[in-house]
């Protein structure tokens, strides 16, 4: 607690000298990745209303260059349909899973992992089978193990020193261990009454799951006796890295979900306790984006602002403002697939239909910081097991840091890129005016947070810093607050008249599964 409320003080541009770090140094970087004034063009009313400078045609459009929007372009192309036009508003497609670099070594911007998919994800398995990623040998399915996360994966920094994994385990007393097994227990029957699933539109709906839906994770946890500190922490982070939010926010189906659809909860001694493995690249999932948005060619285009979708008579009318040319198109098409988050959706779908409208108003969005931090050599290590791909502080407010060179099969140390992921939605750490700070706060003040809370465990992170790159999400995913899936239905397409909505949105949180499974589905229509 000492440690949190003193990371906590640390945000402000005091923190070198509360952290004990040199600030001697400069260091480089900005804000970069999100044209934030670009995103804004919409809300600020950019060229609505007015008359477009040309009229473009194709057969089908599609409204947003995400995991969604890019997997849309993949079944249509799959099905033979090749005119068909893409519309990204950034530079690059892949929404919140692209990737980048600093200094030439590639690194995350966002999503920087993808769990081994079930059975329920085949769209996602046969993805993954194309590009080369599986293969069935001897009637088993085989994973490449260059693109496996490699061992060691996870480690928490915790009362001095690095632990395996990122459950807090050593130290702790007999009814913090009492209490894991308790959650473990109750995590296991509620996989056999309610039955999770991902991509959750293949989970039905029962007594179970709309009971869990009804009512926020630490409502649960508090009428399962389930307060023990260590725990709650723990699960506090597992619901701000996966929701952006926290255990007050989610609902309880979204908190079980989160072990549920998966790998379980495995207390301290479970000889069945063996996570799903999972497939990393230095740059993220923009490993898989940008071999989604490869063939596309001219078919897609950045930097088009979305600015009105109309369904007509016999097709859509789609205007978008070019911020290249700054001129404003109007492309017509027999159908639009509105691969947007549903906020934008509901603003630039002309007369938006009841279903579009109520999901605007029932969907809550968190705010996200990702920072990519260049070392020129490898950090001084606290005691305890060895550095890891995933490196967690714990009582931060951030959720720790992946390495860029993890991956790598070359051991020499040089220098790398940690990625470090701190989530504004609204939780035990930060209050609901996350977008605001993310805004208003200048880059020096994030740098500040950064190097304080990792000079904890790395008391020369100043020292080895010569360039942070910061991106920013005003709107990086949805939380999947109480009552949100009964809201939002179970549709696997959400259809109204020639347009097809398709975005992680519609299944009330973020994950590539999500969004993959909704674009390819609505590709296929």
């Amino acid at each position: 607690m000492q440690r949190r409320a003193f990371i906590g003080s640390a945000l402000g541009a005091g923190a070198f000298a509360l952290s004990g770090c040199d600030a001697s140094r400069t260091i480089a970087g900005g804000f970069t990745g999100i044209d934030v004034a670009r995103g804004h063009a919409l809300r600020d009313g950019v060229q609505r209303g007015a008359t477009p400078s040309s009229v473009q045609r194709t057969r089908v459009l599609i409204a947003g260059g995400g995991v969604a929007g890019l997997a849309a372009a993949r079944a249509l192309r799959a099905r033979g349909v090749d005119d068909f036009v893409l519309l990204e508003l950034e530079d690059t497609a892949g929404g919140n899973s692209r990737g980048g670099a600093v200094e030439g070594i590639a690194c995350p911007l966002g999503a920087h992992y993808l769990p081994v998919p079930g059975d329920d994800a085949h769209e996602v398995q046969d993805l993954l089978e194309e590009l080369g990623l599986r293969r069935r040998v001897a009637g088993r399915w085989e994973y490449d193990e260059r693109h496996l996360c490699h061992s060691p994966q996870e480690r928490l920094f915790f009362q001095g020193e690095w632990h395996d994994g990122l459950l807090p385990v050593q130290g702790v007393g007999a009814e913090t261990l009492a209490q894991y097994r308790r959650f473990a227990q109750r995590v296991d029957e509620l996989q056999h009454a309610a039955r999770f699933a991902i991509p959750s539109l293949r989970a039905p709906s029962t007594s179970a799951s709309r009971a869990l839906d009804a009512m926020s994770f630490g409502q649960w946890l508090d009428a399962e006796g389930l307060g023990d500190a260590h725990l709650r922490w723990y699960l506090e982070y597992c619901c701000r890295d996966d929701y952006g939010a926290g255990v007050a926010q989610v609902s309880a189906w979204a908190g079980i979900h989160y072990f549920a659809s998966r790998h379980g909860f495995h207390a301290p001694g479970d000889d069945s306790a063996d996570r799903d493995a999972v497939l990393t690249w230095p740059e993220g999932n923009g490993w898989l984006t940008q071999r989604l948005a490869a063939p596309l060619g001219e078919r897609l285009r950045t930097g088009q602002v979305v600015t009105r979708i109309a369904e007509m008579r016999d097709g859509v009318e789609v205007d978008v403002f070019d911020t290249a040319t700054k001129a404003l198109v109007r492309w017509q098409a027999e159908r639009c697939i509105v691969a947007l988050p549903v906020f934008i959706a509901a603003r630039v779908v002309e007369n938006p239909p009841e279903l579009l409208r109520r999901a605007a108003a029932a969907l809550h969005y968190a705010p996200w910081l990702v920072a990519n931090l260049h070392l020129d050599a490898p950090l001084a290590d606290r005691p305890g097991a060895a550095p890891s791909w995933d490196n967690v502080v714990y009582g931060t407010r951030g959720l720790g840091y992946v390495d860029a060179r993890h991956q790598t099969l070359d051991p020499t140390p040089r220098a790398t890129v940690l990625t470090w992921y701190r989530p504004l939605g609204p939780s035990a750490f930060d209050g609901t005016d996350g977008r605001r700070q993310l805004l208003d706060q200048p880059w020096s003040a994030w740098r500040d947070a950064l190097l304080a809370e990792l000079s904890v465990p790395h008391p020369d992170i100043a020292e080895r810093a010569t360039r942070i790159d910061i991106t920013r999400y005003g709107h990086a995913m949805a939380i999947p607050t109480p009552g949100l899936r009964a809201q939002l239905g179970h549709e696997a397409t959400v259809v109204a008249g020639r347009l097809v909505f398709a975005h992680a949105d519609w299944s009330g949180y973020s994950i590539f599964e999500e969004a993959f499974t909704r674009g390819h589905l609505a590709g296929s229509l």
